[in-house]
């Protein structure tokens, strides 16, 4: 909480404090209710004309136990050098007191307290909600030590051992699984409603949930590490970064405080001297109780917290305020095509052939496919290409070689291999060159038409030269999510501006802009291009970078805000990113715009009101319209409605609605390609 606030519990609740899950274990509610007890009670006494020291007694045991849920912690931030709202009320209750009104004390006492425990309970629901990510994790763990499964506790777990994981069971840490198949339940994590198929060689995270089949998984990372750990820490340690929003509300309630407590004196001597002292010490000190500017403090973390548990449970992970502040300001989003717009999941779609001269012998490289047998039904002519070109291939990482080695299978490594910067591979195959690469440095000749046919497709084109001759072409096309189309539509019918910058060349960028819906396309970028444009997107409008958080470096450090893309697992993405997307489901970028737009239209709510009720309390009070308990009741019941309003942003809402909002601005969107 704000200093300015200074009126609740000095540290928040630790992580092994029990956070209260219903809003009648609140300890200071707990206090205001049976403060409320007494008071009512003296009134009770006072109406029916009971015995007066009665009535007093129970007012005095009424303002005790409603103080003792602020004062105590008000004097130890004095004794700290600290002033916050609790001293306003503090100073207004003890004045209440001299003047004789121990049963208005008592009710602003009372008051205060609720204000207090709600608040209270507003946060910590909230930060329970993002730590209820941990017991997901199950209480035990199966594991072969020595050969024998053997129960123990997830703390225990070590990198290397085996995991056994039966149908149906959670996940205790990160792993990689090594024997069996199955379809995993990750919705509490990633947000994801649909299971993934999962087999051996698959990444799987704490938490997940295993479907029909057994599973052994080797522990990748410990309990107090793994990637639902990392999380909370990560969030934990970043919600003291401040919005705007909330840096605003400190910068006015900070010497907001000091100057009331000094106004409230110069009323109270002022008026002394021109007119009855008492009058004016209490008018003084209405002013004070007046215009404490709890709600304004308390307004915009309670807003903080609650937004950042709710998108969480989406897989939205938000690192802090000033992310969740400037995720709300976002009206230019900057998408990376590979990973984000597209599956990352490239194939071999098309081989075209030319007949080789009768001078050009076929290489002996192996050209019989996965397993030697014929694969996909090509004919000899395409297993030729496809062998040279996988040959040359064999030990990239490129994902195109990954696509051709994947629809080649096994393949013997060409010899001498080299990489020729933005233009292809060079080596030997069979003792002859080859060489691989985009069309321009490799000339297609006769296959100029196919070339241009594929690259219209949406494919990306790669030339195979054997011997000095251009042999064929291979098209290779990283297809896009499924719901790409339907997030971009939807943008589209918000009325969003959709672009698209990719290091692809002209015509397989336009095609599979026209397939995505997009309008605007830039091609043939490289990295500093893309982060030159995203800077002179920043001239006009806030903007956002998405991508994998390692290979768009230059364009997410431009951006105004970097969102990584399918981050679960990705230590470099979690860390580098303010907001990070832990699933693969494009759809929940535009969920998590809109709710960061909703909740930054709260906060903005939320502090208008509480400085529109100071402006108008403090006349009320200064003229003794409003006396000491009308303003407590008022002011009071302010905070309870900012807390209510901001817990309003613990809310998700379902994609169909994003955007929807009357006179909200919609994003424009670029998308930037690899």
């Amino acid at each position: 909480m704000s200093d300015a606030c200074g009126c609740g519990h000095d540290e928040p609740a630790g992580e092994d404090e029990q956070a209260p899950e219903h809003w009648w274990q609140v300890r200071e509610l707990q206090a205001a209710a049976a403060a409320a007890v007494f008071l009512l009670a003296a009134y009770i006494v006072g109406w029916t004309g009971g015995p007066e020291p009665i009535a007093l007694a129970l007012e005095w045991v009424a303002l005790l136990i409603g103080a003792w849920t602020f004062v105590p912690s008000t004097l130890r931030r004095l004794a700290k050098g600290k002033i916050g709202v609790g001293t306003l009320m503090t100073i207004a209750a003890v004045g209440a007191v001299i003047l004789g009104e121990v049963g208005e004390a008592a009710m602003l006492a009372v008051l205060f307290s609720i204000s207090e425990g709600l608040e209270e309970y507003a946060v910590s629901r909230t930060r329970r909600g993002l730590r209820a990510l941990l017991n997901l994790v199950p209480d035990t763990a199966t594991v072969l030590r020595d050969g024998t499964p053997t129960v123990v506790s997830p703390d225990e777990l070590a990198v290397g051992d085996l995991m056994l994981v039966k149908p149906g069971e959670r996940i205790a840490t990160d792993g990689l699984i090594t024997e069996g198949r199955t379809a995993l339940d990750v919705s509490a994590i990633t947000g994801e409603s649909v299971p993934v198929e999962a087999g051996p060689g698959t990444q799987v995270y704490a938490g997940s949930i295993n479907g029909t089949g057994a599973l052994t998984v080797q522990v990748t990372t410990t309990a107090e590490n793994n990637s639902l750990a990392k999380i909370v820490q990560i969030v934990e340690a970043e919600q003291s970064r401040k919005g705007d929003a909330q840096r605003l509300a400190d910068t006015i309630a900070k010497p907001l405080v000091p100057a009331i407590m000094i106004f409230a004196a110069a009323i109270a001597i002022l008026g002394s001297l021109l007119g009855d002292p008492a009058t004016w010490i209490e008018r003084a000190l209405v002013v004070l109780v007046a215009a404490s500017p709890c709600a304004l403090a308390i307004s915009v973390p309670v807003t903080v917290v609650a937004a950042i548990g709710a998108a969480s449970k989406i897989g939205v992970l938000v690192k802090g305020g000033a992310a969740l502040e400037a995720l709300g300001r976002i009206r230019t989003v900057a998408l990376d095509k590979t990973g984000t717009l597209t599956a990352n999941r490239p194939t071999v779609v098309d081989i075209a052939t030319t007949e080789p001269t009768t001078d050009t012998a076929a290489p002996s490289v192996d050209s019989s496919g996965p397993g030697g047998t014929d694969n996909g039904g090509r004919s000899p002519g395409q297993e030729w290409v496809l062998a040279v070109a996988a040959a040359l291939e064999a030990h990239s990482e490129h994902p195109l070689a990954r696509a051709i080695l994947a629809a080649h299978g096994q393949t013997t490594a060409a010899v001498d291999v080299q990489a020729v910067p933005g233009a292809g591979l060079t080596g030997l195959v069979d003792g002859r060159p080859a060489r691989l690469g985009r069309p321009g440095w490799i000339e297609p000749g006769p296959l100029a038409e196919r070339v241009a046919a594929m690259q219209a497709g949406g494919a990306t084109a790669v030339l195979v030269e054997y011997d000095g001759q251009v042999i064929g072409a291979v098209a290779v096309r990283d297809e896009l999510r499924p719901e790409a189309g339907e997030v971009i539509a939807h943008l589209h019918r918000s009325g969003a501006t959709v672009a698209m910058l990719t290091g692809d060349n002209t015509a397989t960028a336009t095609a599979l802009a026209k397939i995505a819906g997009i309008d605007d396309v830039h091609a043939d970028l490289r990295p500093e291009d893309k982060a030159r444009i995203i800077g002179d997107l920043r001239q006009d409008s806030f903007t956002a970078m998405v991508g994998d958080g390692v290979n768009d470096a230059p364009a997410l450090a431009t951006a105004d805000l970097g969102i990584a893309m399918g981050a679960m697992g990705s230590d470099v993405a979690i860390e580098t990113a303010d907001v990070a997307l832990m699933g693969e489901d494009l759809r929940t970028l535009p969920q998590a715009l809109d709710h960061a737009r909703r909740a930054r239209t709260i906060m903005l709510q939320n502090v208008g009101l509480s400085l529109g009720l100071i402006a108008i309390l403090i006349p009320l009070a200064l003229f003794g319209i409003l006396g000491l308990a009308a303003v407590v009741a008022v002011h009071e019941l302010a905070e309870i409605v900012v807390i209510a309003n901001g817990v309003r942003a613990g809310r998700i809402r379902a994609l169909a609605q994003a955007g929807s909002g009357a006179g909200q601005r919609t994003p424009t969107m670029v998308a930037v390609g690899q």
